[in-house]
Protein backbone atom coordinates (compact mmCIF):
# COMPACT_ATOMS: atom_id res chain seq x y z
CA UNK A 1 0.00 0.00 0.00
CA UNK A 2 1.31 3.45 -0.86
CA UNK A 3 2.29 5.70 1.99
CA UNK A 4 -0.18 8.47 2.74
CA UNK A 5 1.06 12.08 2.71
CA UNK A 6 2.60 13.71 5.74
CA UNK A 7 -0.09 14.52 8.28
CA UNK A 8 -1.14 18.10 8.82
CA UNK A 9 0.65 19.63 11.83
CA UNK A 10 -2.48 21.64 12.63
CA UNK A 11 -5.29 19.10 12.38
CA UNK A 12 -3.31 15.90 12.86
CA UNK A 13 -4.58 14.37 9.60
CA UNK A 14 -5.35 15.24 5.99
CA UNK A 15 -9.12 15.54 5.44
CA UNK A 16 -9.53 14.76 1.70
CA UNK A 17 -10.33 11.08 2.28
CA UNK A 18 -12.69 11.82 5.17
CA UNK A 19 -15.26 11.52 2.42
CA UNK A 20 -17.95 8.97 1.57
CA UNK A 21 -17.38 6.93 -1.59
CA UNK A 22 -20.61 8.14 -3.15
CA UNK A 23 -19.43 11.77 -3.23
CA UNK A 24 -16.80 10.76 -5.79
CA UNK A 25 -19.27 8.52 -7.64
CA UNK A 26 -21.47 11.57 -8.18
CA UNK A 27 -18.47 13.68 -9.10
CA UNK A 28 -17.26 11.25 -11.75
CA UNK A 29 -20.67 10.97 -13.37
CA UNK A 30 -21.21 14.76 -13.29
CA UNK A 31 -17.85 15.38 -14.95
CA UNK A 32 -18.84 12.98 -17.70
CA UNK A 33 -22.36 14.30 -18.33
CA UNK A 34 -21.57 18.02 -18.07
CA UNK A 35 -23.47 18.87 -14.87
CA UNK A 36 -20.30 19.30 -12.81
CA UNK A 37 -20.05 23.01 -13.63
CA UNK A 38 -23.62 23.94 -12.77
CA UNK A 39 -23.77 26.57 -10.04
CA UNK A 40 -25.34 25.03 -6.94
CA UNK A 41 -26.33 26.01 -3.43
CA UNK A 42 -26.28 23.46 -0.62
CA UNK A 43 -27.69 24.22 2.83
CA UNK A 44 -27.09 22.56 6.18
CA UNK A 45 -30.05 22.35 8.53
CA UNK A 46 -31.86 20.05 10.94
CA UNK A 47 -35.40 18.86 10.30
CA UNK A 48 -35.90 18.43 14.04
CA UNK A 49 -34.03 18.76 17.32
CA UNK A 50 -33.00 15.69 19.32
CA UNK A 51 -35.71 14.48 21.72
CA UNK A 52 -36.01 16.69 24.78
CA UNK A 53 -34.02 19.58 23.30
CA UNK A 54 -35.40 23.08 22.86
CA UNK A 55 -32.48 24.57 20.94
CA UNK A 56 -29.34 23.61 19.08
CA UNK A 57 -25.96 25.35 19.28
CA UNK A 58 -23.81 26.05 16.23
CA UNK A 59 -20.27 24.80 16.84
CA UNK A 60 -17.43 23.50 14.71
CA UNK A 61 -17.60 26.03 11.88
CA UNK A 62 -14.16 27.35 12.74
CA UNK A 63 -12.78 23.81 12.71
CA UNK A 64 -14.45 23.16 9.37
CA UNK A 65 -12.87 26.20 7.73
CA UNK A 66 -9.50 25.12 9.12
CA UNK A 67 -9.95 21.66 7.60
CA UNK A 68 -11.05 23.13 4.27
CA UNK A 69 -7.61 24.71 3.89
CA UNK A 70 -6.09 21.21 3.89
CA UNK A 71 -8.75 19.59 1.68
CA UNK A 72 -6.40 18.45 -1.09
CA UNK A 73 -5.97 15.19 -3.00
CA UNK A 74 -2.28 14.31 -3.09
CA UNK A 75 -0.57 11.71 -5.29
CA UNK A 76 -0.78 8.85 -2.80
CA UNK A 77 -4.47 9.49 -2.15
CA UNK A 78 -5.26 9.59 -5.84
CA UNK A 79 -3.29 6.38 -6.36
CA UNK A 80 -5.42 4.72 -3.66
CA UNK A 81 -8.63 5.93 -5.29
CA UNK A 82 -7.63 4.73 -8.74
CA UNK A 83 -6.23 1.41 -7.56
CA UNK A 84 -9.53 0.67 -5.84
CA UNK A 85 -11.55 1.87 -8.85
CA UNK A 86 -13.25 4.63 -6.90
CA UNK A 87 -12.43 7.18 -9.63
CA UNK A 88 -11.40 7.06 -13.27
CA UNK A 89 -8.48 8.93 -14.81
CA UNK A 90 -10.54 11.99 -15.68
CA UNK A 91 -11.91 12.32 -12.14
CA UNK A 92 -8.45 11.76 -10.64
CA UNK A 93 -7.04 14.54 -12.80
CA UNK A 94 -9.83 16.88 -11.67
CA UNK A 95 -9.25 16.00 -8.02
CA UNK A 96 -5.51 16.62 -8.35
CA UNK A 97 -6.31 20.27 -9.03
CA UNK A 98 -9.08 20.59 -6.43
CA UNK A 99 -9.34 23.90 -4.65
CA UNK A 100 -12.63 25.18 -3.29
CA UNK A 101 -13.35 28.47 -5.09
CA UNK A 102 -16.92 29.05 -3.94
CA UNK A 103 -18.57 30.83 -1.03
CA UNK A 104 -19.59 29.68 2.42
CA UNK A 105 -21.78 31.65 4.78
CA UNK A 106 -23.67 30.66 7.88
CA UNK A 107 -24.71 31.27 11.44
CA UNK A 108 -21.99 32.41 13.80
CA UNK A 109 -20.42 29.87 16.11
CA UNK A 110 -22.31 30.09 19.37
CA UNK A 111 -25.57 30.97 17.62
CA UNK A 112 -28.70 29.03 18.54
CA UNK A 113 -30.54 27.12 15.85
CA UNK A 114 -33.91 25.43 15.49
CA UNK A 115 -35.61 23.08 13.00
CA UNK A 116 -35.20 24.56 9.53
CA UNK A 117 -32.47 27.08 10.43
CA UNK A 118 -30.03 27.30 7.45
CA UNK A 119 -26.93 27.21 9.63
CA UNK A 120 -24.49 26.84 6.71
CA UNK A 121 -24.79 27.70 3.01
CA UNK A 122 -22.21 26.37 0.54
CA UNK A 123 -22.29 27.67 -3.03
CA UNK A 124 -20.13 26.94 -6.07
CA UNK A 125 -20.05 24.43 -8.87
CA UNK A 126 -21.76 21.09 -8.24
CA UNK A 127 -18.41 19.35 -8.43
CA UNK A 128 -16.61 21.45 -5.83
CA UNK A 129 -19.54 21.59 -3.40
CA UNK A 130 -20.75 18.00 -3.49
CA UNK A 131 -17.39 16.56 -2.38
CA UNK A 132 -17.56 18.60 0.85
CA UNK A 133 -20.78 17.04 2.14
CA UNK A 134 -19.29 14.36 4.37
CA UNK A 135 -16.65 16.62 5.87
CA UNK A 136 -19.18 19.38 6.59
CA UNK A 137 -21.64 17.04 8.26
CA UNK A 138 -19.12 15.00 10.25
CA UNK A 139 -17.69 18.16 11.81
CA UNK A 140 -20.91 20.05 12.44
CA UNK A 141 -23.05 17.11 13.55
CA UNK A 142 -20.61 16.20 16.31
CA UNK A 143 -19.54 19.64 17.46
CA UNK A 144 -23.10 21.00 17.51
CA UNK A 145 -24.29 17.98 19.50
CA UNK A 146 -21.56 18.39 22.11
CA UNK A 147 -22.08 22.15 22.36
CA UNK A 148 -25.84 21.80 22.90
CA UNK A 149 -25.34 19.22 25.66
CA UNK A 150 -22.62 21.30 27.27
CA UNK A 151 -24.76 24.46 27.14
CA UNK A 152 -27.53 22.63 28.99
CA UNK A 153 -25.01 21.60 31.64
CA UNK A 154 -23.81 25.19 31.98
CA UNK A 155 -27.40 26.33 32.50
CA UNK A 156 -27.96 23.60 35.09
CA UNK A 157 -24.76 24.57 36.93
CA UNK A 158 -26.14 28.05 37.65
CA UNK A 159 -22.85 29.88 37.47
CA UNK A 160 -20.68 27.20 39.06
CA UNK A 161 -17.59 26.22 37.10
CA UNK A 162 -17.46 23.11 34.92
CA UNK A 163 -14.39 21.17 33.84
CA UNK A 164 -14.58 19.05 30.66
CA UNK A 165 -13.05 15.63 31.44
CA UNK A 166 -14.18 13.40 28.58
CA UNK A 167 -10.96 12.63 26.70
CA UNK A 168 -10.78 9.01 27.84
CA UNK A 169 -14.30 8.35 26.61
CA UNK A 170 -13.85 9.46 23.00
CA UNK A 171 -11.72 9.06 19.88
CA UNK A 172 -8.55 11.08 20.33
CA UNK A 173 -9.48 13.74 17.75
CA UNK A 174 -13.11 13.80 18.86
CA UNK A 175 -11.86 14.51 22.37
CA UNK A 176 -10.15 17.69 21.16
CA UNK A 177 -13.23 18.77 19.21
CA UNK A 178 -15.44 18.08 22.23
CA UNK A 179 -13.22 20.14 24.50
CA UNK A 180 -13.44 23.07 22.07
CA UNK A 181 -17.24 22.77 21.79
CA UNK A 182 -17.68 22.50 25.57
CA UNK A 183 -15.51 25.58 26.16
CA UNK A 184 -17.54 27.49 23.56
CA UNK A 185 -20.65 26.44 25.51
CA UNK A 186 -19.33 27.94 28.75
CA UNK A 187 -17.18 25.29 30.44
CA UNK A 188 -14.34 26.89 32.38
CA UNK A 189 -11.58 24.48 31.36
CA UNK A 190 -10.70 21.10 29.90
CA UNK A 191 -8.46 18.24 30.94
CA UNK A 192 -7.33 17.80 27.31
CA UNK A 193 -3.87 19.24 26.74
CA UNK A 194 -4.10 19.11 22.94
CA UNK A 195 -7.19 21.32 23.10
CA UNK A 196 -5.28 23.69 25.35
CA UNK A 197 -2.35 23.86 22.94
CA UNK A 198 -4.43 24.08 19.76
CA UNK A 199 -7.18 26.46 20.87
CA UNK A 200 -5.86 28.23 23.95
CA UNK A 201 -8.44 26.67 26.26
CA UNK A 202 -7.50 26.71 29.98
CA UNK A 203 -6.56 23.23 31.17
CA UNK A 204 -7.08 21.72 34.59
CA UNK A 205 -6.46 18.40 36.31
CA UNK A 206 -6.44 16.81 39.72
CA UNK A 207 -5.23 13.24 40.31
CA UNK A 208 -6.62 9.74 39.88
CA UNK A 209 -7.12 7.03 42.47
CA UNK A 210 -4.02 5.35 41.05
CA UNK A 211 -1.85 8.13 42.50
CA UNK A 212 -3.18 7.44 45.97
CA UNK A 213 -2.86 3.67 45.57
CA UNK A 214 0.74 3.79 44.36
CA UNK A 215 1.73 5.26 47.74
CA UNK A 216 1.88 3.30 50.96
CA UNK A 217 -1.03 5.24 52.40
CA UNK A 218 -3.31 8.18 51.70
CA UNK A 219 -1.46 10.73 53.89
CA UNK A 220 1.75 10.01 51.95
CA UNK A 221 -0.01 10.54 48.63
CA UNK A 222 -1.53 13.83 49.73
CA UNK A 223 1.74 15.04 51.21
CA UNK A 224 3.49 14.29 47.93
CA UNK A 225 0.92 16.17 45.85
CA UNK A 226 0.98 19.19 48.16
CA UNK A 227 4.78 19.25 48.18
CA UNK A 228 4.79 19.28 44.37
CA UNK A 229 1.95 21.73 43.74
CA UNK A 230 1.30 23.59 46.98
CA UNK A 231 -2.07 24.23 48.52
CA UNK A 232 -3.53 25.43 45.19
CA UNK A 233 -4.16 21.82 44.25
CA UNK A 234 -7.21 19.55 44.44
CA UNK A 235 -7.04 16.35 46.48
CA UNK A 236 -9.14 13.31 45.58
CA UNK A 237 -10.59 12.17 48.90
CA UNK A 238 -12.80 9.16 48.11
CA UNK A 239 -10.27 6.37 47.46
CA UNK A 240 -11.03 4.81 50.85
CA UNK A 241 -13.15 6.59 53.46
CA UNK A 242 -14.21 10.11 52.46
CA UNK A 243 -14.38 11.54 55.97
CA UNK A 244 -10.92 10.30 56.81
CA UNK A 245 -9.75 11.38 53.38
CA UNK A 246 -10.85 14.94 54.10
CA UNK A 247 -9.07 14.90 57.44
CA UNK A 248 -5.93 13.60 55.76
CA UNK A 249 -6.20 16.28 53.07
CA UNK A 250 -6.44 19.13 55.55
CA UNK A 251 -3.66 17.63 57.66
CA UNK A 252 -1.42 17.58 54.57
CA UNK A 253 -2.34 20.96 53.07
CA UNK A 254 -3.76 22.97 55.94
CA UNK A 255 -6.87 25.10 56.02
CA UNK A 256 -5.92 26.87 52.78
CA UNK A 257 -6.32 23.80 50.57
CA UNK A 258 -7.91 24.94 47.32
CA UNK A 259 -10.31 22.04 46.78
CA UNK A 260 -11.26 18.44 47.37
CA UNK A 261 -12.74 16.17 44.74
CA UNK A 262 -15.46 13.53 45.20
CA UNK A 263 -15.86 11.07 42.33
CA UNK A 264 -18.33 8.45 43.59
CA UNK A 265 -21.28 7.75 45.86
CA UNK A 266 -24.37 9.78 46.62
CA UNK A 267 -22.94 13.14 45.68
CA UNK A 268 -25.73 15.18 47.28
CA UNK A 269 -25.30 13.57 50.68
CA UNK A 270 -21.51 13.47 50.45
CA UNK A 271 -21.29 17.13 49.45
CA UNK A 272 -23.32 18.16 52.51
CA UNK A 273 -21.29 15.99 54.87
CA UNK A 274 -18.01 17.12 53.31
CA UNK A 275 -18.91 20.79 53.64
CA UNK A 276 -19.78 20.34 57.30
CA UNK A 277 -16.54 18.47 57.98
CA UNK A 278 -14.39 20.97 56.09
CA UNK A 279 -15.96 23.85 58.01
CA UNK A 280 -15.42 22.06 61.33
CA UNK A 281 -11.75 21.67 60.44
CA UNK A 282 -11.47 25.39 59.69
CA UNK A 283 -11.19 24.88 55.91
CA UNK A 284 -14.13 27.15 55.19
CA UNK A 285 -12.70 28.35 51.87
CA UNK A 286 -11.84 24.90 50.52
CA UNK A 287 -14.00 24.17 47.48
CA UNK A 288 -15.82 20.95 46.66
CA UNK A 289 -15.49 19.52 43.16
CA UNK A 290 -17.74 16.60 42.22
CA UNK A 291 -17.43 14.30 39.21
CA UNK A 292 -18.55 10.85 38.12
CA UNK A 293 -20.89 10.40 35.12
CA UNK A 294 -22.52 13.80 35.52
CA UNK A 295 -24.98 15.03 32.91
CA UNK A 296 -27.26 18.09 32.93
CA UNK A 297 -29.90 16.31 34.99
CA UNK A 298 -27.44 15.17 37.65
CA UNK A 299 -25.96 18.66 37.79
CA UNK A 300 -29.41 20.22 38.15
CA UNK A 301 -30.21 17.80 40.97
CA UNK A 302 -27.18 19.13 42.87
CA UNK A 303 -28.19 22.77 42.53
CA UNK A 304 -29.13 23.14 46.21
CA UNK A 305 -26.06 21.31 47.50
CA UNK A 306 -22.76 22.90 48.63
CA UNK A 307 -20.96 22.04 45.39
CA UNK A 308 -18.57 24.58 43.92
CA UNK A 309 -17.37 22.89 40.72
CA UNK A 310 -18.39 20.03 38.46
CA UNK A 311 -16.33 17.68 36.33
CA UNK A 312 -18.24 16.21 33.39
CA UNK A 313 -16.87 13.72 30.89
CA UNK A 314 -18.80 10.93 29.21
CA UNK A 315 -22.04 12.90 28.89
CA UNK A 316 -20.19 15.77 27.23
CA UNK A 317 -18.37 13.81 24.54
CA UNK A 318 -21.47 11.74 23.73
CA UNK A 319 -23.80 14.74 23.46
CA UNK A 320 -25.58 13.58 26.63
CA UNK A 321 -27.62 11.02 24.78
CA UNK A 322 -27.75 12.89 21.45
CA UNK A 323 -24.34 12.25 19.83
CA UNK A 324 -25.38 13.85 16.55
CA UNK A 325 -27.27 17.05 15.85
CA UNK A 326 -29.20 15.43 12.98
CA UNK A 327 -27.95 17.95 10.42
CA UNK A 328 -28.32 17.32 6.68
CA UNK A 329 -26.66 18.82 3.58
CA UNK A 330 -29.25 19.45 0.89
CA UNK A 331 -29.11 20.88 -2.61
CA UNK A 332 -31.63 23.74 -2.73
CA UNK A 333 -30.70 25.71 -5.84
CA UNK A 334 -29.23 24.99 -9.31
CA UNK A 335 -28.25 27.83 -11.65
CA UNK A 336 -30.48 30.21 -9.68
CA UNK A 337 -33.48 27.88 -9.85
CA UNK A 338 -34.90 26.45 -6.61
CA UNK A 339 -34.91 22.67 -6.43
CA UNK A 340 -37.05 20.70 -4.03
CA UNK A 341 -37.01 17.18 -2.67
CA UNK A 342 -40.66 16.17 -2.41
CA UNK A 343 -40.51 12.93 -0.42
CA UNK A 344 -43.55 12.75 1.84
CA UNK A 345 -41.49 12.53 5.04
CA UNK A 346 -38.51 14.58 3.88
CA UNK A 347 -39.88 17.51 1.91
CA UNK A 348 -37.66 20.60 1.68
CA UNK A 349 -38.15 24.22 0.67
CA UNK A 350 -36.11 25.13 -2.38
CA UNK A 351 -33.97 28.20 -2.91
CA UNK A 352 -31.18 29.91 -0.99
CA UNK A 353 -32.41 31.10 2.40
CA UNK A 354 -31.91 34.34 4.30
CA UNK A 355 -32.61 34.22 8.04
CA UNK A 356 -33.29 36.82 10.72
CA UNK A 357 -34.23 36.52 14.37
CA UNK A 358 -36.89 38.85 15.67
CA UNK A 359 -36.93 40.28 19.19
CA UNK A 360 -39.06 42.29 21.53
CA UNK A 361 -37.78 45.78 22.42
CA UNK A 362 -36.53 44.17 25.66
CA UNK A 363 -34.24 41.88 23.65
CA UNK A 364 -36.21 38.66 24.11
CA UNK A 365 -36.26 36.57 20.93
CA UNK A 366 -39.73 35.87 19.57
CA UNK A 367 -39.32 34.21 16.19
CA UNK A 368 -36.88 33.17 13.50
CA UNK A 369 -37.90 34.04 9.94
CA UNK A 370 -36.30 32.18 7.02
CA UNK A 371 -37.03 33.40 3.49
CA UNK A 372 -36.17 31.50 0.31
CA UNK A 373 -34.95 33.52 -2.69
CA UNK A 374 -35.61 36.83 -1.05
CA UNK A 375 -35.10 38.74 2.17
CA UNK A 376 -37.39 39.21 5.17
CA UNK A 377 -39.13 42.55 5.37
CA UNK A 378 -37.07 44.53 7.90
CA UNK A 379 -38.59 45.11 11.31
CA UNK A 380 -37.25 46.85 14.40
CA UNK A 381 -35.02 44.65 16.55
CA UNK A 382 -34.32 42.11 13.78
CA UNK A 383 -30.89 40.49 13.85
CA UNK A 384 -29.39 38.98 10.71
CA UNK A 385 -28.12 35.46 11.41
CA UNK A 386 -25.77 34.71 8.51
CA UNK A 387 -22.21 35.90 8.04
CA UNK A 388 -19.49 35.10 5.46
CA UNK A 389 -16.91 32.41 6.16
CA UNK A 390 -15.36 31.90 2.72
CA UNK A 391 -15.59 34.32 -0.22
CA UNK A 392 -14.32 33.22 -3.61
CA UNK A 393 -12.47 30.34 -2.00
CA UNK A 394 -10.67 32.57 0.51
CA UNK A 395 -11.50 32.31 4.24
CA UNK A 396 -12.39 35.59 5.93
CA UNK A 397 -11.38 36.64 9.41
CA UNK A 398 -13.35 34.63 11.96
CA UNK A 399 -14.39 35.59 15.50
CA UNK A 400 -12.18 34.20 18.23
CA UNK A 401 -13.30 31.27 20.36
CA UNK A 402 -13.74 33.70 23.26
CA UNK A 403 -15.99 35.91 21.14
CA UNK A 404 -18.07 32.91 20.06
CA UNK A 405 -18.35 31.84 23.69
CA UNK A 406 -19.72 35.27 24.64
CA UNK A 407 -22.06 35.20 21.65
CA UNK A 408 -23.66 32.00 22.91
CA UNK A 409 -23.99 33.42 26.41
CA UNK A 410 -25.90 36.38 25.01
CA UNK A 411 -28.08 34.14 22.83
CA UNK A 412 -29.09 32.04 25.82
CA UNK A 413 -30.03 35.20 27.69
CA UNK A 414 -32.22 36.30 24.77
CA UNK A 415 -34.52 33.27 24.50
CA UNK A 416 -37.66 32.98 26.65
CA UNK A 417 -36.92 31.33 30.00
CA UNK A 418 -39.04 28.30 29.05
CA UNK A 419 -36.48 27.54 26.37
CA UNK A 420 -33.84 26.82 29.02
CA UNK A 421 -35.86 24.09 30.71
CA UNK A 422 -34.38 20.60 30.69
CA UNK A 423 -37.80 19.01 30.26
CA UNK A 424 -39.13 18.11 26.82
CA UNK A 425 -41.04 20.81 25.02
CA UNK A 426 -41.36 22.86 21.87
CA UNK A 427 -38.35 24.71 20.44
CA UNK A 428 -37.53 27.85 22.40
CA UNK A 429 -38.81 30.03 19.55
CA UNK A 430 -40.77 29.16 16.39
CA UNK A 431 -39.22 29.20 12.92
CA UNK A 432 -41.28 30.51 10.01
CA UNK A 433 -39.99 29.34 6.61
CA UNK A 434 -41.30 31.30 3.65
CA UNK A 435 -41.02 29.64 0.22
CA UNK A 436 -39.95 31.35 -3.02
CA UNK A 437 -43.51 32.18 -4.04
CA UNK A 438 -44.78 33.28 -0.63
CA UNK A 439 -44.77 36.63 1.13
CA UNK A 440 -43.44 37.25 4.60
Amino acid sequence: MADLPTLSPVTGFRPALLTDHYELTMLGAALKDGTADRHCVFEVFARRLPPGRRYGVVAGTGRLIELLRDFRFEESELEFLQRNRVVDDRTAEWLSQYRFTGDIEGYAEGELFFPGSPILTVSGTFAETVVLETLVLSVLNYDCAVAAAAARMVTAARGRALIEMGSRRAHEEAAVAAARAAYLAGFASTSNLAAGARYGIPTAGTAAHAFTLVHDDEPSAFASQVEAYGTETTLLVDTFDISQGIRNAIAAAGRNLRAIRIDSGDLAVLAQQSRELLDSLGATETKILVSGDLDEYAIAALAAEPVDMYGAGTAVVTGSGAPTAGLIYKLVEVDGRPVVKRSERKATVGGRKVAVRRHKPTGTATEEVVVAQGTPEPRPHDRALQRPYVVGGEPVQLPSLEESREHLRQCLISIPWEGLKLSAGDPAIPVTIVGPDEKV
